[in-house]
């Protein structure tokens, strides 16, 4: 059996996606928060490299069956991959991967790297109905993509994509702000940010925008909240998802920050940031989701219109908290002691945590986006 190629990352709503690879890293590769594809060449794959990958995994999965008598649920798929999980077969994570799939119902599927839609239209389509014929059980496919590549694409070719068996695409806007997308080298504006949003959910595609609570530092927090909610307003995306800022060591933002020339928010701006924010979200029937390890309240999530004030008290529950206890319950959800702030309970072991951090940081907040880096 040939194995099949996949990237670095994946959003935490593709879990359960099969990852289909077809661009290596990112064409821009120059945003200042982003560590992953940093000093990696970018390329396009082939059509047929990515077909045959396709049908390497399909060759798995039939051998997966096999032995499993079809489906026969997760514990016989299970057995059939460690049967498979050795020496003479396809690369053991190939075999993991498209059992777990297999194991979930082969639903979704995944493409990568960074912008998938920078392939020639026609192409995209081919490897779309290829992917289809060989997996008639999916029911999303989904890719990132960029802002300004997708503003490049007519109307009538993401109709067309959307025909194929493209139902769902994630774009990092990241902001509304020009000068914070200036900032960070995001290269796309805000008008772009909104032509692309528009096209896609007219389209008939599901849209995922993210929004990064912080990026715009303490100079530009205010203008940051407030224009990317007046960006998704005026495109009302299928979800709209917080993926809060954080200085990488050896990225650029992180360089800017040991210069002076960016200023992080502490963990408790970011939450009033994040308020400002929602608070600006008006008219949209958008679905709000906070799903990534990196923000500090998991529990603002909602639909919007009718969850607004929901979202809000969950967040004013944060503030309202005593400073001792705010500082307390972020170091311990930083630190795997709690998860939501009903979880919040004060803890010794929580209380050394904070002491040592501290000791060896001169403060919670410097200790803090030391613990966050350890994320990435």
């Amino acid at each position: 059996m040939n194995c099949f190629e996949t990237g670095p990352i994946r959003p935490p709503s593709e879990a359960g996606s099969v990852l289909l690879r077809l661009t290596r890293n990112c064409h821009w590769n120059r945003c200042a928060f982003c560590p992953v594809y940093k000093g990696q060449r970018f390329s396009v794959r082939k059509v047929d490299e990515v077909k045959r990958d396709i049908d390497a995994m399909a060759a798995i999965a039939d051998t997966i069956r096999g032995p499993s008598g079809g489906a026969g649920g997760r514990g016989p798929i299970i057995e059939a991959v460690r049967g498979l999980d050795g020496p003479g077969h396809a690369d053991r994570e190939c075999v993991r991967q498209v059992g777990f799939w297999l194991s979930r119902g082969m639903r979704s599927l995944f493409l990568q790297d960074a912008d998938a839609l920078v392939w020639r239209t026609h192409d995209l389509i081919d490897v779309l109905r290829h992917a289809r014929a060989a997996f008639p059980t999916i029911e999303r496919i989904t890719t990132y993509a960029r802002a300004k590549t997708v503003a490049r694409k007519s109307p009538e070719e993401l109709v067309a994509l959307r025909a194929a068996g493209l139902n769902r695409v994630h774009i990092g806007m990241e902001s509304g702000s020009d000068a914070v997308l200036s900032l960070v080298c995001k290269g796309v504006t805000r008008e772009e940010q909104i032509l692309a949003g528009r096209r896609v959910m007219a389209a008939g595609i599901e849209l995922s925008e993210y929004f990064m609570p912080g990026l715009g530092g303490r100079a530009l927090s205010a203008e940051h909240a407030l224009e990317s909610a007046a960006v998704l307003n005026a495109v009302d995306p299928t979800f709209i998802r917080l993926r809060s800022a954080v200085p990488i060591p050896r990225t650029p933002l992180h360089q800017m920050m040991a210069e002076g020339r960016w200023v992080p928010l502490t963990e408790e701006e970011k939450v009033r940031e994040i308020r400002a924010f929602v608070g600006s979200l008006d008219g949209i029937s958008s679905t709000v989701q906070s799903d990534h390890i990196m923000n500090l309240l998991e529990g603002v999530a909602g639909r919007l219109p009718g969850d607004k004030a929901v979202i809000l008290e969950r967040i004013d529950r944060f503030l309202d908290m005593d400073p001792r206890d705010r500082e307390a319950f972020i170091v311990g959800r930083r630190t795997g002691w709690y998860r939501d702030v009903s979880d919040y309970a004060p803890a010794p072991e929580v209380e050394a945590i904070r002491r040592d951090l501290v000791c060896r940081f001169g403060s919670v907040e410097r200790g803090i986006l030391e613990v966050l880096a350890s994320f990435v």
